[in-house]
């Protein structure tokens, strides 16, 4: 029998209308209606379309999502992904092309907020997948 990974995966072929919960770790390239509500890790396939909350421990978005994302750890936006909702995390990524309509909260992990409700988050925005490697070009100035 072949070893699984660990991590399950709804394809493009996949509709589904109501909540969804998980463990470990979860790949969604279809289309989701509802709530998704995990302790695991979440990536959104560049073929998805999520209507809904979005409450997990980290996620890292290459489709669309429509609806608030709240995660304990870390969200990564990438650079062709669309998200229109509000978003809470402890760390922020953002690559450059990705497009974000809402507010964002950058949370620390001990609970507190780490940038007061009246500053808005400053998000650390990435041009490659290194974001510790020093900057390939002009543009790549840290931020």
């Amino acid at each position: 029998m072949a070893e699984h990974s660990g991590k399950d995966i709804l394809s493009s072929d996949v509709e589904i209308k109501g909540s969804i919960k998980f463990q470990k770790e979860l790949l969604i390239d279809g289309k989701v209606e509802g709530e998704i509500n995990s302790d695991g890790v979440l990536t959104i396939g560049e073929n998805a379309d999520i209507r809904g909350e979005i409450k997990t421990k980290s996620i890292t978005v290459y489709g669309k999502v429509q609806g608030n994302i709240t995660v304990g750890e870390r969200c990564e936006l990438k650079s062709r992904c669309t998200l229109q909702g509000d978003l809470k995390a402890a760390r922020l990524v953002i690559e450059e092309g990705a497009t974000f309509i809402g507010k964002s909260e950058v949370t620390s992990a001990a609970g507190g907020v780490k940038s007061a409700a009246t500053t808005p988050a400053r998000p650390e925005i990435v041009r490659n997948e290194e974001p510790a490697a020093p900057p390939k070009s002009a543009f790549g100035a840290r931020v």
